[in-house]
């Protein structure tokens, strides 16, 4: 049988990744699977910068407006409910869709949560130059005495994965697999990682108009509106707890639209560092459509 493929989109906000990932949908014929952990709440729609049904193209979009901000919702949940969804539209897909910028939503999903204790980061430096100087397939064998049962649920081209497994068995001196307590184990589906990125300078642009953007829009009033639930974690994140501090009379209006832009910057440049660590990703601009359609291809024919 045919391996069921998730291509992940991933990178920052503003960079433009519902644009492309609903392009890319509709050329390749895939539903999208939503990794962000605001915008499945009905109530949250400008601070979010959900996308709305016109920019969707009626592309089939699943974690999106789907619950109330009344209701809990975490990163475990995502985990469990997507799993069952992939379970669910794998029996009639080939490739799916998982798009977004929540780095925990997309790792959850995709890796599933271990308790796994930290390695000296020597350990990982000496493994990456071991790869450039003697090449992978090298460490994969190392890894498959090391601890067999890991390394046959991996890829053996997934440098990532393949370093990390070995970090921690050097490191531990017990198999990566012994400390595998999570759901990872039950991925049934090869992974594709797409980035998205922009110069910097060009991408804080664009964070800056979106800003004034959601603003011109009511951003104001729909956090106002939302007070009752600014406990909430989704409401204490960037784009809204700004506004409370000046709901709050702790500074004025002109503060708060300055901080909300900062902050927006500063939370792109952790997207960023978070997803640079996936070795797995293929980065591109944007605008390099054409490049991504051509590699996506490679992967779903």
């Amino acid at each position: 049988m045919r391996r069921k493929q998730l291509i992940v989109i991933v990178g920052p906000t503003a960079v433009g990744k519902t644009k492309l990932t609903v392009q890319l949908a509709r050329e390749i014929g895939a539903k999208v699977i939503n990794a962000d952990s605001r915008q499945v709440f009905k109530e949250l729609s400008i601070g979010t910068a959900k996308p709305k049904n016109e920019e969707m193209e009626g592309v089939k979009h699943y974690f999106v407006n789907d619950r109330s901000i009344k209701e809990e919702f975490s990163a475990g949940h995502f985990e469990r409910e997507g799993l069952d969804l992939l379970d669910h539209l794998f029996k009639t897909d080939d490739y799916l869709i998982l798009s977004g910028g929540s780095g925990l939503y997309i790792d959850a999903l995709c890796y599933g949560f271990s308790e796994i204790p930290e390695v000296d980061h020597t350990v990982r430096y000496e493994l990456k130059e071991r790869v450039k100087k003697e090449g992978l397939g090298i460490l994969y064998d190392e890894l498959v005495k090391l601890d067999p049962e890991y390394a046959q649920k991996i890829d053996a081209d997934n440098q990532q994965r393949v370093v990390r497994a070995l970090e921690v068995c050097i490191g531990t001196g017990k198999p990566f697999s012994y400390f595998r307590t999570g759901s990872a184990f039950l991925r049934n589906f090869k992974l594709h990682f797409i980035g998205l990125e922009l110069p910097r300078e060009i991408l804080y642009d664009r964070i800056n108009k979106r800003m004034d953007k959601m603003i011109a829009n009511g951003l104001f009033e729909e956090a106002e509106k939302m007070k009752q639930y600014r406990h909430h974690n989704a409401l204490q994140t960037v784009g809204y707890s700004e506004i409370y501090g000046y709901l709050d009379n702790e500074y004025d209006k002109e503060e708060a639209i300055r901080l909300l832009k900062r902050n927006s910057r500063r939370y792109a440049k952790r997207q960023l560092t978070w997803f640079k660590k996936n070795e797995s990703i293929h980065w591109f601009e944007p605008t390099q459509y054409n490049e991504i359609l051509k590699l996506v291809n490679s992967w779903i024919r």
